[in-house]
């Protein structure tokens, strides 16, 4: 297990690890409605973010990051839980005002980039405390 930094709190999540190989846009790059990759260009179209542990290398910005991620937790699509190599206030955001709403939320952590590739493929658990780890 990695301790990693608690971003925004939230529900543990455990589900498959998705590694996302290049930066994503919210905006216009998932489908809040299906929890999938939409951007063609992306190297991982096509792949659902709902219930996965998304590790996220980076996100290209819009303001309405926030909001694609606030309507997939909306829509129960949101990922298990999200590790991001830099916060990212905006994105996190769409977070923020979920819980506020109060909708249940996953934990949002913050984890060096280099460690990624150790949880490729396998089930990935984040706790609440920040823990991450490869489920037994």
């Amino acid at each position: 297990m990695s301790a990693a930094e608690i971003l925004v709190p939230g529900k543990a999540g455990e589900g498959e690890a998705l590694v996302l190989t290049a930066p994503i846009s919210f905006w216009g790059g998932v489908d809040p409605e299906t929890g999938r990759i939409a951007d063609v260009r992306h190297p991982q179209h096509g792949e659902i973010i709902s219930g996965r542990v998304l590790f996220l290398p980076g996100t290209i910005g819009s303001s309405s990051a926030s909001a694609v991620l606030m309507e997939l937790v909306h829509n129960g699509r949101a990922p298990a839980a999200l590790v991001l190599r830099e916060p990212d206030a905006i994105l996190l955001l769409g977070l923020i005002v979920a819980r506020e709403m109060g909708w249940e939320t996953p934990v949002a952590v913050r984890l060096a980039h280099g460690t990624f590739d150790a949880y490729r493929g396998s089930i990935v658990k984040v706790a609440a405390d920040g823990a991450v780890g490869i489920a037994a």
